[in-house]
């Protein structure tokens, strides 16, 4: 545990050091390595499909009775959908590179979203795309990507479009192959243009792996103009919070009074555009929203048209997911991420491919972001070039009695911006959570919860002395899946 603990609390020049040390290592690693045992005629084209922001229960495929997402739902229908996807850690930065990477935060180093050094390292990240790139696939990275403020090509993408840092909707600025070129309209049209274009001039080459990093439907949440006035009768209704639900999480106490419910609390620490003139009230963040997810499933929609005109369809494997999930009211929090509640760690997770998927799938298990990387290595038939804490979930595919982790561990790490919320570890298992906060003057801030009798996590029972021996348990566990991921 101490040893893990100071590697909570590095400095960022001893991250940036150590990742200089395991570029190296890559560098040197290439040499050697072996190429793709498939012919290319047999490997699959990968699209993964990545917002920011959206919590689950946006899409009518998850059950929204208001959104209109036809396209994205048909990736769920003709595909499988994963009702437990976790991210490990609940922020942009960390999250994508855990996605790229198959790591936890604390070995690729993007702990957070304070920029200091984070172009450094994003330069040096052994990414799957890097490594598809390295064995004959056409690469291609289209949006948003928030490692540092460098907008820069990073290594393992034949075609490079991005943004500096959060970017923003209307009227933005990006960077085109090293050209920086200024737009007219809504950055998420634009992006969309952009991935249909690459798909027309490489979707009938070699294998290709785009990824489509959009912006929305990350603050401010600005949708096109065209789809400004839908879902106008929309009334969001915010889940009733407690007191005691407040009080019980000793955490909140700190810093932060507890509010009545549904008075807005909106808390957007990265600087950006201005809402212009769209309300702030929860009605009107929601529905904007999904008003943002309207121009997101037409390009879904466009790329699905692009790739059955090239007859590459059932040859492709399609990803839809987010980054991090959301509190929308719950323990009111309103528009918040970084806790370790299931409400900010889960995010939707579809995925089409007939040749491996029976349409219709439903995936129960703890799947996590980690767990993206070591699936791609599986089924183009690669070895991964750094250690990976994931592992490929394609078994999950063949049966529900498929083995499967047990626990899912996450972590946080502080940051400046988000003065209120401390660094914190978790582990989950199907039934518990315990959250251990980092660094705090007393362990009394922690937290226990039953999943299954309260799934909403608003009962804290760590100091309750019914639950001592559960918690003992989950301390054990909790010690167990650090272990694992320091011998990794």
């Amino acid at each position: 545990m101490k040893i893990y603990y100071l590697r909570m609390n590095m400095k960022s020049t001893n991250i940036i050091s150590l990742k200089c040390l395991s570029f190296l290592m890559i560098v040197t690693s290439f040499f050697s390595f072996t190429c793709v045992s498939q012919s290319s005629s047999d490997l699959p084209n990968i699209i993964f499909i990545i917002t920011d922001d959206q919590q689950i229960g946006l899409t009518s495929i998850e059950g929204n009775p208001v959104s209109k997402t036809p396209n994205i739902d048909r990736i769920a229908k003709e595909g499988a959908t994963f009702e437990k996807f976790l991210v490990a850690t609940p922020l942009c930065s960390p999250s994508r590179a855990s996605f790229l990477t198959g790591q936890y935060a604390q070995k690729h180093a993007v702990i957070n979203n304070d920029r200091i050094g984070l172009d450094v390292i994003s330069h040096t990240l052994m990414t799957w795309p890097r490594q598809l790139r390295e064995n004959g696939y056409k690469t291609a990275y289209i949006g948003k990507w928030h490692m540092g403020l460098d907008d820069s090509r990073r290594p393992g993408f034949d075609r490079w479009l991005s943004f500096k840092g959060q970017g923003i909707f209307v009227n933005g600025v990006v960077n085109d192959e090293g050209t920086i070129k200024q737009i007219d309209g809504n950055m998420t049209d634009y992006l969309n243009e952009q991935a249909v274009n690459f798909l027309k001039k490489n979707g009938k080459n070699k294998p290709f792996a785009m990824i489509l990093s959009h912006k929305a439907v990350h603050a401010p949440i600005i949708p096109a103009e065209r789809h400004s006035a839908y879902y106008a009768d929309y009334e969001y209704e915010a889940p009733l919070v407690s007191k005691g639900n407040i009080k019980s999480k000793p955490v909140f106490q700190r810093n932060v009074q507890w509010r009545p419910p549904y008075e807005y609390q909106n808390i957007v620490p990265e600087p950006g555009e201005p809402r212009r003139g769209r309300g702030n009230d929860r009605t009107s963040i929601v529905a904007d929203q999904m008003r943002c997810l309207l121009s997101v499933d037409e390009g879904v929609g466009e790329i699905f048209k692009v790739l059955e005109e090239n007859g590459q369809l059932d040859n492709t494997i399609i990803v839809y997911t987010s980054d991090n999930g959301m509190l929308m009211g719950e323990h009111n929090r309103f528009h918040t991420k970084r806790w370790a509640y299931d409400n900010v760690l889960r995010v939707p997770f579809f995925i089409r491919y007939p040749k491996m998927i029976e349409a219709g799938s439903k995936i129960d298990k703890m799947v996590s972001n980690i767990d993206w990387a070591p699936t791609v290595y599986e089924v183009v038939g690669v070895e991964p070039m750094i250690p990976v804490h994931g592992k490929s979930f394609l078994p999950l595919f063949k049966s529900e009695e498929a083995e499967w982790r047990t626990s899912f561990y996450a972590e946080y790490f502080h940051e400046k911006v988000a003065r209120n919320t401390p660094s914190w570890q978790a582990v989950r298992t199907k039934d518990w959570k315990y959250v251990n906060y980092v660094g705090l003057e007393t362990d009394e801030m922690n937290e226990l919860y039953d999943l299954k009798n309260d799934p909403g996590e608003e009962f804290n029972l760590y100091k309750n002395q019914a639950y001592k021996q559960q918690l003992e348990t989950m301390k054990i566990e909790f010690q167990n899946k650090l272990t694992e991921i320091n011998n990794n």
